[in-house]
């Protein structure tokens, strides 16, 4: 039984960090345009489709490119739609991006067609990983280490670089930050390319775990959510700690009460705020108040 709860434990954890890849994309793009975006779990499809092309045209070292391409096209949508929404009523943000995800949902099924298919993990990361109790496929490690490294790079680029810098001041006070000559356009395009950028990397991650279908971004949207509001608006540590929380309790539910696996963030979201209305981490932002 030990051994069963480690292993659950472990498998959790990569669950929770891909939680937390999507959901620090949806908790940076708040933080800084203010704009609650229903279409990250669309991005985060796109990713896992977007890695099944180039892996079936060019094999797996061009998936890397995936990402990249989801946060290009984030930039563009920016450019063309979001920046009108920037000072509207948050309730229009939320009814535009719905129907945006609802966009490239229908998309992809007519470019990809409706049914699921395969992602096959690479070869040389079949097979498992047994130490001691811990019983994980390596794949799954792999997954969860590139979180892990991914977290620890946004981290240091978010405190100790010029441009990690102003996305937090403007983050807190975009006009100062507009005052001291930095133009905020520039920088909101890049903010939501980054967060798209995020959630194609968790969906190129999940695509060999999860089947490829369109209607895969309603398993990662709500989820992505739960955890911002558990872990608190515009929070990294507590999207971070929220994240691998939800992973774990979901994989130890669905192990131990399979039919309740699907009520029980929500329920875990409910105990938070009651105890935390603002979140685990959760301050005051005077921008939305």
């Amino acid at each position: 039984m030990t051994s069963l709860l480690i292993s659950q434990l472990a498998n959790g954890l990569v669950l929770g960090g891909l939680y937390v890849l999507i959901a620090i994309g949806l908790s940076i793009i708040f933080g800084l345009l203010g704009i609650v975006n229903f279409a990250h779990g669309a991005f985060f499809a796109l990713g896992a489709y977007f890695g099944l092309t180039l892996y079936n045209q060019f094999g797996w070292p061009a998936v890397i490119l995936a990402p990249f391409l989801v946060g290009a096209l984030g930039m563009i949508i920016e450019r063309l739609l979001i920046r009108r929404l920037y000072d509207k009523d948050p309730l229009v943000s939320l009814i535009v991006t719905f129907a945006l995800a609802l966009l490239i949902e229908a998309a992809t099924r007519v470019i990809w067609g409706g049914l699921g298919q395969p992602f096959n993990q690479p070869e040389w990361l079949s097979g498992i990983f047994l130490w001691g109790p811990v019983l994980i496929t390596r794949y799954r490690f792999t997954v969860f280490l590139v979180t892990v490294l991914l977290l620890i790079g946004l981290w240091a680029f978010m405190q100790f670089t010029p441009y990690g810098r102003i996305l937090r001041a403007g983050s807190r006070d975009p006009e100062m930050v507009g005052l001291l000559g930095i133009r905020l356009p520039r920088v909101l395009t890049a903010v939501f390319g980054l967060g798209c950028c995020l959630a194609g990397i968790a969906g190129v991650l999940a695509a060999p775990l999860w089947t490829v279908y369109p209607a895969m971004q309603e398993g990662a949207i709500m989820p992505a959510f739960v955890v911002v509001t558990i872990g608190g608006l515009g929070s990294f540590a507590g999207a971070v700690i929220a994240g691998l929380l939800v992973g774990v309790v979901t994989t130890m539910t669905i192990q131990f009460e399979p039919e309740a696996a699907n009520a029980v963030m929500y329920i875990f979201m409910a105990v938070v705020l009651l105890l935390r209305p603002r979140g685990l981490l959760g301050e005051r932002w005077e921008r939305f108040e």
